[in-house]
């Protein structure tokens, strides 16, 4: 029997690897041409994406217009096409066991629903049973509960049979609003202490790896 029957999982680090690699180097170059002469540093990007997300944070940090977010989006989707994120080792497991188990594998994420649809066919050759991404209206975006409560209602599921692993705050703040237990997915935030530090004392759980989350779902 499954120890959750739906597995709610973030995508951007906690199934892929995409700041240190992809976002940050991005935002860099998109950095120096909206805002010549300013710099961000990988840890303060990372810090800022954990309390606002990123698109709160061009706005407050940065001061983007709506015209620049668009701007950013559409060459974000343009480069993102031929920069593929590798998955982390050991999450296809978590992944794959979950499926064949007979339960549900839903992506909850700030990617759009393209995107991830073409990492998980890349990477594990099969699809989540529910994707909400980007594409949302702002106010369905996560933190926002609505993406979890849609789930809820359809596959008839209640807050016990659902685990959000994620590995930002904006997931913790969806969870808990509905009483959803939530997993910290440390393995991509070894190398920013503070924000590990807080996620580890607001979280149900935390794992470092995951294989121990693999463990801990199917293996106790």
């Amino acid at each position: 029997m499954l120890k959750y029957p739906c597995l709610v999982l973030d995508h951007d680090d906690t199934v892929v690897q995409t700041d240190k690699t992809l976002g940050y180097p991005f935002f860099c170059k998109i950095l120096e041409e909206f805002r010549p002469g300013k710099t961000i540093s990988l840890a303060d990007y990372v810090s800022d994406c954990h309390n606002y997300g990123f698109a709160e944070m061009c706005r407050r940090r940065w001061q983007f217009t709506e015209a620049e977010q668009k701007d950013e989006y559409r060459r974000w989707m343009d480069y993102i096409k031929v920069h593929i994120p590798d998955a982390y080792p050991g999450i296809e497991n978590v992944i794959r066991r979950q499926k064949e188990n007979g339960g549900l594998v839903c992506v909850i994420s700030h990617s759009s629903i393209e995107n991830i649809s073409r990492d998980y066919d890349t990477h594990f050759g099969i699809q989540p049973d529910a994707i909400y991404g980007w594409d949302l209206p702002k106010d369905q975006r996560k933190p926002s509960s609505w993406a979890l409560e849609d789930m809820m209602r359809r596959y008839d599921l209640q807050p016990k049979d659902i685990l959000v692993v994620d590995d930002m705050k904006l997931g913790w703040m969806m969870a808990q609003s509905l009483g959803v237990e939530i997993a910290f997915a440390a393995w991509s935030k070894a190398d920013f202490p503070e924000l590990e530090t807080e996620m580890r004392s607001i979280c149900d759980y935390t794992f470092d790896s995951p294989n121990t989350l693999e463990m801990f779902l199917f293996e106790e």
